[in-house]
């Protein structure tokens, strides 16, 4: 699965990614790590203990696709998995939040992995299968406060992959989606505010969240394990999860009271 395959990881830059990266590098894959910093694709380039392309795109820019797509499946003779992991997070009241702020995220976390998915994945059928892991988030679950555009790209990765997973079980291609909490990355520094500012400060629970390397290491053993969804997260927020599938009503109360307690204001957005 992993020894001298080629894994496609978009987002290798730092975070989960780059976890991700070492991960698999320690377990023989070759790697095709892209993001748009060159500067930390090199860095985590050199921890890697197996060959690497560093291959920087812009998500978005979907005309230039076609040629990165070949530039990958070239440089190794093929693509075995792709990591649909970059993304950029929300920190905002919809209330309060532009229109701006959906499109880009929305462009971002939904429709580059999507544009990207369907590019290579023609060439992953015809070459007989291969291996789709997606990032979603217990965000695109449960659709959490502050998150109305996080959760809206994240839910539409869940059920994008879903589809894609069974039109072609049949063709030997494999999708795992998983779906992290909170997690110590920069995400929420990152995240966009309602006029589609970078934040610039994190949260409390991505700052004691699972660290980056766990994280990997859970989901290199579910891509092992042959699992097609892993949620990727603890405590209140795996409950919450769980909650929205077998009991949805007690979950939007759960969601309607966390706000009322002040949860906007504790993440410093405007309520």
């Amino acid at each position: 699965m992993f020894d001298q395959k080629v894994w496609w990881i978009t987002g290798a830059s730092s975070g989960i990614g780059a976890a991700l990266a070492d991960a698999l590098s320690a377990k023989g894959a070759k790697l095709v790590l892209s993001g748009r910093n060159v500067g930390a694709l090199e860095e985590v380039a050199a921890r890697c203990k197996t060959q690497s392309l560093i291959l920087p795109f812009e998500a978005t820019d979907y005309a230039h696709l076609p040629r990165i797509v070949e530039q990958a499946w070239s440089w190794g003779g093929g693509v075995d998995g792709l990591v649909n992991n970059a993304g950029i997070s929300q920190r905002s009241l919809a209330v309060e939040t532009s229109f701006e702020v959906f499109e880009r995220i929305i462009a971002v976390d939904l429709m580059a992995p999507i544009a990207l998915t369907q590019a290579l994945l023609p060439r992953m059928t015809a070459a007989g299968g291969g291996h789709l892991l997606a990032v979603s988030s217990v965000a695109g679950i449960i659709g959490a406060p502050l998150r109305a555009a996080y959760s809206a790209a994240k839910a539409g990765i869940l059920s994008y992959h879903d589809s894609v997973r069974a039109e072609t079980a049949h063709l030997g291609v494999k999708v795992l989606v998983v779906a992290p909490g909170s997690v110590r990355t920069n995400v929420s520094k990152n995240a966009l505010d309602g006029k589609a500012r970078a934040r610039g400060f994190s949260d409390p629970a991505i700052d004691n969240g699972m660290p980056s390397d766990v994280a990997a290491e859970r989901i290199v053993a579910a891509l092992e394990a042959g699992q097609r969804e892993l949620i990727l997260a603890e405590g209140m927020e795996l409950q919450g999860a769980l909650l929205r599938r077998s009991n949805p009503d007690q979950a939007f109360d759960v969601m309607a009271q966390l706000m009322a307690s002040g949860y906007a204001k504790k993440l410093g957005a405007e309520n």
